[in-house]
């Protein structure tokens, strides 16, 4: 039987000046399109309590979750800087296996790499 080697990983968007309804926006066009890669599992991050009067299950602003083998993460670093360039003050900070990392695309993926060997 094959071993799951899923690794999890929030990944944060963040964008200068931006509203919580650009915000939201943006975080749900990053969450279509990595759905489009071959990822085990990509949702928006669920957050506290919803606010009085709202509908619908409570979400964080800017938040999603990730499951995606090792295999495809070069795929979601691509989609991520290719996010990134698309708008101008946009981050996109990863945290997950035990390392949280804001900065390039490039040195991210680096950095996986690194641990990955010390296992």
């Amino acid at each position: 039987m094959e071993e799951n080697n899923t690794a999890e990983f929030e990944i944060e968007i963040s964008a200068t000046d931006a509203t919580d309804e650009e915000l939201d926006r943006m975080t749900r066009q990053l969450l279509a399109q990595l759905r489009e890669l071959d990822v085990e599992s990509v949702n928006l991050t669920k957050g506290g309590s919803a606010p009085k009067g709202s509908k619908g299950d409570p979400t964080a602003l800017g938040l999603i979750t990730l499951q995606v083998l090792p295999t495809v993460l070069p795929s979601v670093i691509e989609l991520a800087k290719a996010f990134m360039a698309r708008g101008q003050g946009r981050t996109v900070k990863f945290k997950g296996r035990g390392i949280e990392f804001e900065g390039p695309p490039e040195e991210l993926h680096k950095l996986l790499e690194k641990r990955g060997k010390k296992k």
